[in-house]
């Protein structure tokens, strides 16, 4: 079996949690997922399942859609509600929606982010998270993301028995962003502490929300031997030409033969070869010839 399957991950389950569930429904061991979701995050994890694991790099490349919520008035160790509380500001009046308008904003577009201590992102061969369970402190990398888009999607909501302030957001970013890292820096630009207070995928590698199939789904289809769950390769890499090729293209292309321009008729930089209905790999273009790229597959 090969092919891509849009889990649908619930919260309280980690990604690894997602993957093991997979292999032990569908009996197979080669199977990983593109983009780690917290254990409190919800929404789209595209696992791949046999030969597709080749193309996690390529769903990662595929813009993230989050939708989620905002805190105002108090920040966590974790910069969600993970963690323990570590400071708080008892607001006594709302920021006006305009000014938060203002601000998510100005953070589209190339951004720079310093992890969260409780994240994977190793530092000297260590996971953050562990210098930070430990008690260390250690200097972070800084990271650029992009931002698309970043947009209020609700009237804030102002709890003044609770001096806080909540609203909720629409973000289209690149990988490697951390959207809770985004909720604190609005505070920041505040002058309040801040925190994510929720949090859910709705699209990523190209599959949206409304695409995914969940765990008890994907263990009653297979049980039904349906296969309506998987998905070709095919639908991550849109973004190349597709060129069919005949039987004694094939013959060489499989053993990794360089192939010519006027052989695919084409000269864009990456292209798809395809072979009785299946994408086989990506070849790219280099000077007047194109070479292997990536191959899926050799049958």
């Amino acid at each position: 079996m090969d092919g891509i399957i849009p889990l649908y991950k619930e919260r309280g389950m980690t990604s690894h949690d997602c993957v093991n569930h997979v292999r032990q429904i569908l009996h197979m061991k080669k199977v990983g997922h593109s983009g780690t979701l917290d254990p409190n995050v919800d929404g789209v994890l595209p696992i791949c399942v046999g030969s597709a694991t080749k193309v996690v790099d390529y769903l990662m490349t595929h813009k993230k859609v989050y939708r989620g919520s905002v805190t105002l008035g108090f920040a966590t160790e974790t910069e969600d509600l993970d963690g323990a509380e570590v400071k708080r500001v008892t607001m006594t009046e709302p920021v006006s929606d305009e000014q938060i308008d203002g601000i998510m904003a100005g953070m589209v577009g190339e951004l720079s982010q310093v992890p969260p201590m409780y994240s994977a992102v190793k530092v000297n061969g260590r996971k953050l998270y562990e210098y930070a369970r430990s008690g260390q402190s250690v200097e972070r990398p800084v990271r650029t993301v992009t931002i698309k888009s970043f947009k209020r999607t609700s009237d804030s909501q102002f709890d003044a028995a609770a001096g806080t302030q909540r609203f909720d957001f629409e973000v289209t970013c690149s990988k490697g962003t951390y959207v809770r890292t985004l909720a604190v820096q609005i505070g920041t630009e505040l002058g309040l502490p801040a925190v994510m207070s929720s949090l859910t995928r709705v699209e990523s590698g190209g599959f949206t929300i409304d695409e995914t199939v969940s765990l008890a789904d994907l263990r009653e289809q297979v049980t039904s031997d349906a296969v309506e769950f998987l998905y070709p390769i095919d639908r991550v890499l849109t973004q190349y030409p597709t060129i069919e090729i005949s039987d004694e293209t094939w013959a060489v292309v499989k053993n990794g033969v360089w192939l010519l321009p006027d052989e695919v008729d084409t000269d864009a930089p990456i292209i798809s070869l395809k072979y009785q209905g299946q994408i086989k790999c990506l070849y790219q273009r280099v000077e007047n010839r194109y070479k292997p790229l990536k191959m899926f597959s050799t049958k």
